[in-house]
């Protein structure tokens, strides 16, 4: 499946820690002020205020903790400095385009923090531009392959307005322009489909295969500090790793 590196399945495992550490209630935070700052704090007019929203619930996030994030977002809370959203680009190993989605109050830390991240991992910061090309923006609704069928999800989604689906061992990955994610994600909903997550992604045009176990290791460990760094909302990268090598590296 193009673009669905099996690194995903080592981010989910991450998510589980990120929960422990509040990391990842950190990361929501952002996502709603960033969306609420930009398109403003009601929901119903701010398609990607609903998204962040919706993702921090399925997450069991407080309801005072998203109220705060809206307020930080409009200036309401005005304690805060505003958080700034930058799109970063680099080079892992191997010649692996990364880029690095950050919300900040301070682009400066941000940018230093990173391009020591990249010189650490044998990787290094990109000029604007360098890897960006490389990738699509996109929505991406992932569905428990279980819970329906092929044919039936297929059928849903693009009635919905979905671009393309596409499906693993685990799960269908339903993609959609920027502009349509909430209502497709709404139409599937609606059609009875358990959707486990729904979000604004990029998808990588095509795909490095790793297959040496240090230059893996290399690009892993480099990902994992990157989304490490409290800036760091989402970090996308183009490689796979076969199932056999990453379940080596993981153990």
């Amino acid at each position: 499946m193009a673009g669905h590196s099996k690194w995903s399945k080592v981010k989910h495992i991450k998510a589980v820690v990120d929960v422990r550490r509040g990391k990842l209630f950190s990361k929501l935070a952002k996502e709603i002020a960033v969306a609420a700052r930009l398109g403003g704090g009601d929901p119903g007019g701010n398609p990607r205020l609903k998204v962040a929203i919706t993702a921090a619930r399925a997450q069991s996030m407080p309801s005072d903790n998203i109220d705060r994030a809206i307020k930080r977002g409009t200036g309401e809370s005005g304690a805060d400095a505003a958080l700034e959203e930058l799109t970063y680009e680099g080079y892992a190993p191997g010649g692996v385009a990364v880029l690095v989605e950050v919300a900040t109050d301070n682009k400066n830390r941000a940018a230093a923090d990173l391009r020591l991240i990249f010189s650490k991992n044998h990787g290094n910061l990109a000029s604007s531009g360098s890897v960006s090309y490389l990738f699509r923006r996109k929505g991406q609704i992932t569905i428990p392959r279980a819970s329906i069928e092929d044919d039936r999800l297929l059928e849903i989604a693009l009635q919905a307005g979905a671009e393309d689906v596409n499906a693993d061992d685990e799960f269908h990955l339903v993609t959609t322009t920027p502009e349509k994610l909430w209502a497709v994600a709404e139409g599937l909903r609606s059609a009875g489909a358990a959707i486990e997550s729904q979000k604004l992604t990029y998808i990588p045009e095509n795909i490095v295969q790793l297959t040496d176990e240090q230059l893996a290791q290399q690009v892993i460990r480099l990902c994992d500090a990157l989304e490490d760094n409290d800036d760091v909302q989402h970090v996308h990268a183009n490689f796979d790793v076969p199932e056999d090598l990453l379940a080596k590296i993981s153990g």
